[in-house]
């Protein structure tokens, strides 16, 4: 292909550029009749956007702010009564006068403060013995803090092993013990996971919960899981 003089590869060049700024008068014109044309509608929804952001913050204001306070103080007087080893006005969820963890929980659940009053009076409900109960309350619970979910999912185990359901019990506590980024708590869960799946004579599983403690958190476990990986062998 012959080359361009350098006189006609400028025009040429000149051409194009005409036509660049052509293209961009077209383009600003559409733009400058679309807005014309919308200009009410896209109004709307910016004014929709502002209220929406408007609503947001005096929603965090004026309801979640004034329910996080009223959350805050009947999650107190609660771990008031639990200090005090008064367990079942702790629970509470009685009378409007002493809500308790469980009064708590009802009333703010949409707080992080009534979510963790959900866990306490999991924690409470366990301990009486009312296994199904506890599993209710601590499965409302949630968190940003991972060891309190490893803790959440570990108290969910030891709820279900009460219901003789040991097959989730244990998938609960592989999630425990995946579930935070403290070694110890890894380590404490690996370990209870590995000796469930030993009582359970589920030897493969326990095999391999010992051996991640061995291979991870010889730290924490004194050279016990070796023992424990022995047991194995006579299950």
């Amino acid at each position: 292909m012959a080359k361009l003089g350098k006189n006609a590869q400028n025009e040429l060049e000149g051409k194009e550029t005409v036509e660049f700024f052509k293209d961009l008068d077209r383009e600003a014109l559409n733009t400058e009749r679309f807005l014309e044309k919308y200009s009410k509608p896209l109004g709307i929804a910016f004014g929709v956007v502002v209220l929406g952001v408007l609503g947001f913050f005096g929603y965090q204001q004026f309801v979640v702010a004034p329910k996080n306070e009223e959350a805050v103080k009947t999650y107190l007087a609660a771990q008031k009564n639990l200090t005090e080893g008064k367990e079942k006005e702790a629970l509470g969820g009685t009378s409007a006068a002493n809500p308790g963890y469980l009064g708590t929980f009802k009333e703010y659940s949409s707080t992080k403060v009534g979510k963790l009053s959900a866990y306490n009076a999991g924690i409470l409900k366990f301990k009486e013995g009312k296994f199904q109960e506890a599993l209710d309350l601590l499965d409302q619970f949630s968190s940003d803090n991972k060891t309190l979910v490893a803790m959440k999912f570990g108290a969910m185990a030891d709820a279900n092993s009460g219901l003789n359901k040991n097959d989730e019990a244990l998938a609960l506590l592989d999630k425990a013990a995946t579930a935070s980024d403290d070694p110890y708590t890894s380590y404490y869960f690996t370990r209870k996971a590995g000796i469930l799946a030993l009582g359970m004579k589920k030897e493969v599983e326990a095999k391999k919960y010992f051996a991640t403690i061995d291979e991870k958190y010889q730290d924490y476990d004194n050279g016990m899981s070796d023992s424990y990986i022995e047991m194995t062998k006579y299950y």
